[in-house]
């Protein structure tokens, strides 16, 4: 008797974890594709209200309402940027309104990362926290850090001096 009762138990489980990827999924998807078509209203409605956009340039760590004033012209141009999936991993863990996930993304800049943590709301699921990084092959790296030596050295001076 019991067998059975495990049986349909784990089913229905793995049938909700599904349903949920496939949400996250649909969410991630909507968020993107807003974006290339300048929607500036569906992309942040996507995202929660404190929100956090972390993106390429070192400089870049944004709370919801700054990654808006600087998102805007570019929504306002008709298009924003465009970025299409090439994988993705979603992680949920049992019963939980927190999913995180990691994904390749085919970008103006060539392949970047994404990673980021969604949150379950009454309204579905939202981008709590998003983080965008170019991919560099590792048989590039030395020629990289050579060419943004000098941004960096000037960034980590000021990071580093004492604080007022």
């Amino acid at each position: 008797m019991q067998k059975p009762i495990l049986s349909l138990l784990l089913f229905v489980c793995s049938f909700c974890f599904a349903q949920q990827n496939t949400e996250i999924n649909t969410t991630l998807e909507q968020w993107h594709k807003a974006a290339a078509n300048a929607n500036f209203e569906v992309y942040f409605g996507l995202m929660t209200e404190d929100a956090i956009f972390i993106g390429t340039d070192p400089t870049e760590n944004w709370n919801n309402s700054e990654f808006k004033a600087f998102s805007k012209p570019y929504f306002d141009k008709g298009k924003a940027w465009s970025f299409s999936t090439l994988e993705r991993n979603i992680f949920v863990k049992n019963e939980s309104d927190i999913a995180w996930f990691d994904e390749l993304l085919d970008t103006q800049m060539g392949i970047c990362r994404g990673s980021g943590i969604l949150q379950k709301t009454a309204n579905g699921w939202k981008i709590k926290h998003y983080v965008l990084s170019i991919a560099i092959p590792n048989e590039n790296v030395a020629e990289i850090t050579k060419l943004k030596k000098e941004f960096d050295t000037t960034l980590m001076q000021k990071l580093r001096a004492p604080k007022n």
